[in-house]
């Protein structure tokens, strides 16, 4: 047991426990009684009760296909289940809703994606600059994609793309191949935007790009929230004195634009502070994964620092202004426990692996990743 516990990075725990702490803290009200806090604590102990359990296992049982289809067509029935019987919020079939808790399955399957393109890019290291591996990856990926893209869940719909163009540039696959894919996609987009799309079609996309634009209508959350983050300053407002997101103005500061009310109270001094934990935890992360084992964990690795800062550089854009609104959360931060359990499954999931790294073998794996 003892061993087990060594091969915890107890480095990434200390970098998180403070994210954790500025999300709470953010979140808790000191004028009104609110569940958001006691809620949280609740999700974040049940969190790390999964990142523990999940250290202590062996996951080299991942590696088998088989298994990794079962779990990738299960979490597919999930999604497909979920546009008929879901629970609607903010305009998004997305959930299931036993009363209790709230289950979110397109969290889970970014996690599942991870691991399915690990094990398809490590199966193919020495070919994989053929094309053909960019159009089978997609497939995968394209079937989650398009079911989270129907809920209409535009933001998570986002990540999966990322994630799955991320790992593809990291695999090893030939760039000018991948960047002509895409090229073959935006040009699609834009003969359906010059020659299909009618105006109103047009406003909607325009709308969603740039909502801004509209800042008594849905760019008005938007707008709220670079308000909070200017008005921080440099050294904030104060813990509890962030008038945009305690006095309402900023609505759904707990989960979607707790990084705008985060800024408000800690200012530009904070939000340096933060980033600098956030950057330590994705470095932790990376440093982990380019000791696994084999492509496998290493891939796993790094689809999983692609996930985490998907997360924050969107939700990040979303509050300055920069990125369209999509409901995307800020990871350790944002209030819900489907979200904060996943990264937590997706860490331990990590930390098992660790536990059987080839250390002494992890310039070789490293070579062998990079093709050197």
């Amino acid at each position: 047991m003892k061993s087990r516990f060594l091969q915890i990075d107890w480095l990434l725990v200390l970098f998180l426990i403070p994210v954790l702490f500025a999300g709470l803290v953010t979140m808790k009200s000191f004028t009104t009684v609110t569940p958001y806090f006691s809620h949280q604590f609740i999700f974040i102990g049940i969190s790390f009760f999964i990142f523990f359990l999940f250290s202590f296992i062996d996951f080299r049982f991942l590696r088998r296909t088989d298994i990794l289809v079962i779990i990738f067509l299960f979490f597919t029935s999930l999604l497909i289940l979920v546009l008929f019987v879901g629970h609607t919020s903010n305009g998004a079939k997305s959930w299931f809703d036993f009363g209790v808790f709230s289950f979110q399955p397109s969290d889970l399957m970014k996690l599942v994606l991870i691991l399915v393109l690990a094990k398809y890019f490590s199966r193919r290291h020495v070919e994989i600059r053929n094309i053909k591996h960019i159009f089978i990856s997609a497939l995968y990926a394209i079937v989650p994609f398009m079911l989270v893209f129907l809920q209409p869940d535009f933001g998570s719909a986002m990540i999966i793309f990322f994630i799955w163009f991320g790992m593809t540039l990291a695999s090893g696959i030939s760039k000018k191949h991948l960047f002509m894919v895409v090229g073959m996609g935006i040009l699609a987009f834009g003969l359906l935007w010059m020659f299909v799309f009618v105006p109103y079609q047009k406003a909607r996309v325009l709308n969603f790009v740039y909502p801004l634009a509209d800042v008594r209508g849905s760019g008005y959350n938007v707008y709220q929230s670079t308000i909070a983050v200017g008005s921080g300053q440099i050294f904030g407002k104060g813990v509890g004195f962030g008038t945009q997101s305690r006095l309402q103005f900023l609505p759904e500061y707990q989960t979607d634009f707790v990084f705008a009310a985060f800024a408000e109270e800690w200012g530009f001094a904070g939000v340096v502070l933060l980033f600098i934990l956030l950057g330590l935890i994705l470095w932790r992360i990376l440093h982990t994964a380019m000791l696994g084992a084999t492509n496998f964990e290493i891939l796993f690795g790094i689809g999983l620092t692609i996930y985490i800062a998907s997360h924050m550089i969107i939700n990040i854009g979303m509050n300055i202004g920069l990125m369209p609104v999509t409901g995307i959360t800020m990871p350790f931060m944002s209030y819900g426990g489907s979200h904060l359990i996943t990264e937590f499954m997706g860490l331990g999931i990590l930390m098992g692996m660790r536990g059987y790294n080839r250390v002494a073998h992890r310039d070789d794996m490293r070579n062998e990743f990079l093709g050197i």
